[in-house]
């Protein structure tokens, strides 16, 4: 006999873990695929995540909500999904990269997005050390009084700057699209924010101390800030969803309606991956929707 599951999460970041703990709580039979990293890892400590008024670090946050699944019953399988079907009975078929098959009545996506990370030397070392960011709404707050630097490559760049101006009267923004890139009322707006604008590509880096990240640029000026701010933009990880014919916006990621359900019945997504504020707590708020929703589900089917 064919083992058809409730439920396959993909994914094992804030959206896909809190979706496993409200399917674990509703006795349901579902498997969680972690392909083994999360933009949650990255974070060397969050300071708006409710309940933590201290902070805690993405990676105790994670490991946190991952012990809580087990505890109710969830099964976390290695492996990433590089395939999936629906066939006329509703049922998914998702396929890993080593050959393992799962069948399930519904499916979650909770699979985030990809930041398109700056060309600097281990940025992922930056990162994890908070001298390179990606989330000035999570971490502005703890800019304020600093030098900050936010390095991009079009309109997006001045308008980050603009946001960091309510934590630092320092701001600069290093325009690695070149003069091209910026429009005269990018420019415009940025002047009237008291926002530099440099227009030559970074081409070294160096970090002094724990504080300082000092950037050397092409006409050999020296820019040192205390935080640099990456505004590159990023992928959605949605190919899932349009494998399964699920609409996708014009930047790539799901649609859903108020129960997180994309246009496939039986396909929800939460998190990064669907249209709206990239946040860990909106994540959990969307899984848990979303996971109400398919217990809710199977029981009419």
């Amino acid at each position: 006999m064919v083992d058809v599951l409730d439920a396959v999460v993909v994914g094992a970041g804030p959206g896909g873990l809190t979706g496993a703990i409200y399917l674990g709580r509703f006795l349901r039979r579902f498997v969680v695929l972690d392909r083994g990293e999360s933009r949650l890892d990255w974070i060397p400590i969050s300071h708006n995540h409710p309940g933590f008024p201290r902070g805690v670090p993405g990676t105790v946050l994670r490991e946190r909500m991952r012990e809580q699944a087990l505890e109710y019953g969830a099964e976390i399988v290695a492996g990433e999904i590089v395939t999936a079907e629906r066939d006329k009975e509703g049922v998914f078929a998702l396929s890993t990269g080593d050959g393992a098959r799962f069948l399930a009545r519904n499916v979650l996506l909770a699979t985030g997005v990809r930041d398109v990370e700056p060309a600097l030397p281990d940025v992922v070392g930056l990162v994890k050390r908070g001298l390179v960011r990606i989330c000035p709404i999570c971490d502005g707050f703890e800019q304020q009084g600093k030098r900050v630097g936010v390095i991009g490559d079009g309109p997006k760049a001045v308008n980050e700057a603009a946001f960091m101006r309510t934590y630092s009267e320092d701001v600069t923004v290093l325009n690695i699209g070149g003069p091209a890139a910026l429009d005269a009322d990018d420019r415009r707006r940025a002047a009237e924010l008291n926002i530099d604008v440099v227009d030559t590509p970074v081409r070294t880096v160096h970090v002094e101390g724990d504080r300082i990240v000092a950037l050397d640029l092409d006409d050999q000026r020296r820019c040192a800030f205390d935080t640099v701010y990456a505004a590159l933009g990023f992928t959605p990880q949605g190919q899932l969803a349009g494998q399964l014919g699920a609409a996708l916006g014009e930047d790539g990621r799901v649609f859903t309606d108020e129960r997180q359900m994309t246009n496939i019945p039986g396909l929800y997504a939460a998190g990064d991956v669907v249209r709206g504020l990239n946040q860990i707590s909106i994540a959990q708020a969307e899984a848990a929707i979303a996971a109400t929703a398919i217990h809710n589900r199977l029981k009419l089917l």
